[in-house]
């Protein structure tokens, strides 16, 4: 059974524990010794961020053929339209590609911590929330996808990893949890002799030509 340590990260923070450039890192907050980051949040994203001590389960929770869907909370410039949430749930066309449909909603504004520094508003220009479930991991792609479609990112919260979400975890902290992998499949007793009586007729018969 691995541990897992789930992590409220705030914005402006890089999901590793060094940094040449002297940025705020992990290390500021966590002082577990020998995990870490099971993916990556970008520095100026907020939200949860998964770390392990287990290298199985950080391949497994981060690698996007197993297809972990995470949940995103976005502010976005402008009221967002019916029309742009039905294109993010088609796919949008990006320079990498098309994505995979999202789901896609409109969401009131949720009760969670101030960022600091706040974003720039404009005077003229209402914002609203949207909420985003994919289930790939490109570079930037939330902030890219709601470009695509006329409502520019301005904040970026990352609320849910599969089963584990934000809940009870305040801004720069973290709580553990834990996980259980399925056990690797072997291939059955009987497949294996089967396998092995082939091998055994064809060294008697010889290669066939």
């Amino acid at each position: 059974m691995a541990n897992v340590l789930l992590f409220n990260k705030p914005f402006r923070v890089l999901s590793q524990f060094t940094d040449s450039e002297g940025r705020d890192t992990l290390a500021s907050y966590v002082k577990e010794k020998g995990v870490y980051a099971a993916g990556r949040l970008d520095y100026d994203s907020e939200g949860l961020l998964l770390l392990t001590n287990d290298g199985n389960v950080q391949h497994q929770l981060a690698h996007p053929k197993f297809k972990m869907e995470k949940t995103y909370w976005v502010q976005v410039e402008g009221e967002i339209s019916d029309e742009a949430l039905n294109m993010l749930r088609k796919g949008v066309e990006l320079k990498d590609g098309m994505t995979r449909p999202a789901k896609a909603r409109a969401m009131p504004e949720p009760e969670i911590w101030p960022r600091n520094p706040p974003i720039r508003e404009r005077k003229n220009q209402s914002t609203s929330w949207v909420e985003i479930k994919i289930s790939e991991g490109r570079n930037r792609q939330v902030r890219r996808m709601t470009a695509a479609v006329g409502f520019p990112t301005l904040r970026l919260i990352r609320y849910a990893i599969g089963q584990w979400t934000l809940d009870g975890i305040n801004q720069g902290e973290f709580k553990k949890a834990q996980i259980n992998l399925p056990a690797p499949k072997r291939p059955s007793r009987s497949g294996a002799n089967r396998s092995g009586k082939r091998a055994q007729q064809q060294r008697r018969s010889g290669p066939r030509r």
